[in-house]
């Protein structure tokens, strides 16, 4: 599944009761066919929702146009009320009590469906199910209810502002989005200075995560997956006191991060060695070049270049859109990504996306008319214009004749 989502899903573990995570979940077997709509062959248990919105998405980032049966899939995956859940393998059926609902799924689907178009009806509703769980702290949760993390707060803001909303002024008892990210960012002065955690701990505290620190650095900023480069601040490490300062501190963290291990982000699970961490480090890559930070983004990019075609094409689509979207924040092509090509590889998991629109026979006759109607009147102009400066000499000649 996306690493982007992974800590939210853990989280969320707890609260659904799931057994297994969804990185470990197998592939399909010949009597388990899933939906040939859907991107990726892998269970779609945790992640159907999630990975089919990035890879939408990213499509729509390259300029290529989704298969309309793939955005159809996407749009009968939302419940009656709005929300969308992980994954429903009969939407026909109606959701219940016992559909889990997912705020991350739900906010990846509206920032997909927003950028294609056409579908502001589905959008609109799932926005409207979003603020109808919203924490009492200004955040939210994995699950609805569930304690607010910097994760599932951020790509809800990223749906706000892709649905045309305001995050700043969406407020739940006075707490907005900003003030539930402000309340997980690190101050500065120690060694994490500026980043941001996921979860307070047990006991309140807060330790630095780089992930939810590139989750917590677009949201502070109000964007979402798909950025372009910002403006760099050259702020100084302050009291997160605004989203702007939030920004810079944890863009700041991450940039050191990434200086210390040769421009990637690195994971260490419990009694393994540490591993390089693609696709956490293409999400600091998106957060940096938002921020302006584009030395850095563009130095861990070509890391990623370089290193993430193995890991990409075990990831599958959800994997190819981070890249896609990292590339695209720092104006890499993503069409010869290391010498790959990242949008063949996403393309090659689901159905082919619609094939450009070509010009009819009669466009075509158009154009070729009006061609050659501009071309005639300007032909008759010159005719015209030629033949009034021979009559203009013919004058001239008769007048200094008659002169003489």
């Amino acid at each position: 599944m996306n690493v982007r989502r992974s800590a939210a899903v853990l989280a969320a573990v707890t609260v659904i009761g799931a057994a297994t995570p969804a990185a470990a979940a197998p592939s399909p077997s010949p009597s388990q066919a899933f939906p040939s709509a859907l991107y990726g062959d892998k269970d779609p248990k945790f992640d159907g929702v999630w990975r089919q919105s990035l890879a939408l998405l990213a499509q729509d980032t390259v300029g290529e146009k989704p298969a309309a049966k793939s955005v159809e899939w996407l749009v009968r995956q939302q419940c009656e009320d709005g929300g969308f859940a992980a994954y429903r393998p009969d939407p026909t059926a109606a959701c219940d009590a016992k559909t889990m609902l997912d705020t991350n799924a739900t906010a990846a689907a509206v920032q997909a469906l927003a950028a294609l178009g056409g579908q502001d009806a589905v959008a609109d509703k799932a926005v409207g199910w979003l603020k109808s769980v919203q924490n009492e702290d200004g955040g939210w949760g994995y699950a609805p209810g569930g304690a607010s993390d910097t994760n599932s707060t951020s790509v809800v803001i990223g749906a706000l502002t892709a649905a045309g909303e305001k995050p700043d002024q969406v407020d739940k008892g006075g707490k907005s989005p900003d003030d539930a990210l402000l309340k997980l960012a690190l101050p500065c002065g120690g060694d994490d200075d500026g980043a941001f955690a996921f979860q307070p701990d047990k006991k309140g505290e807060l330790t630095a995560n780089a992930d939810a620190t590139a989750a917590g650095v677009l949201g502070a900023l109000g964007q979402g997956m798909v950025v372009k480069a910002g403006k760099k601040s050259d702020a100084d490490c302050a009291d997160p006191r605004t989203p702007q300062q939030a920004a810079a501190n944890g863009a700041a963290y991450l940039t050191q991060t990434l200086a210390k291990d040769d421009a990637h982000l690195t994971s260490a699970l419990a009694g393994s060695d540490p591993q390089p961490d693609h696709g956490n480090t293409a999400d600091a890559v998106v957060a940096l070049a938002a921020q302006g930070e584009t030395a850095q983004a563009g130095k861990s990019v070509r890391w990623l270049e370089k290193n993430s075609a193995g890991w990409a094409e075990q990831g599958g689509p959800a994997a190819y859109a981070q890249l896609i979207f990292a590339a695209h924040a720092t104006g890499t092509n993503p069409r010869d990504f290391g010498g790959t090509d990242l949008v063949k590889q996403l393309n090659a998991t689901g159905p082919a996306p619609q094939a450009p629109e070509q010009p009819s026979a009669a466009d075509k006759k158009d154009d070729s008319d009006s061609t050659s109607d501009f071309f005639g009147v300007w032909w008759y102009v010159g005719v015209c214009l030629v033949a009034g400066i021979g009559i203009g000499f013919l004058f001239t000649g008769r007048r200094k004749s008659r002169q003489s």
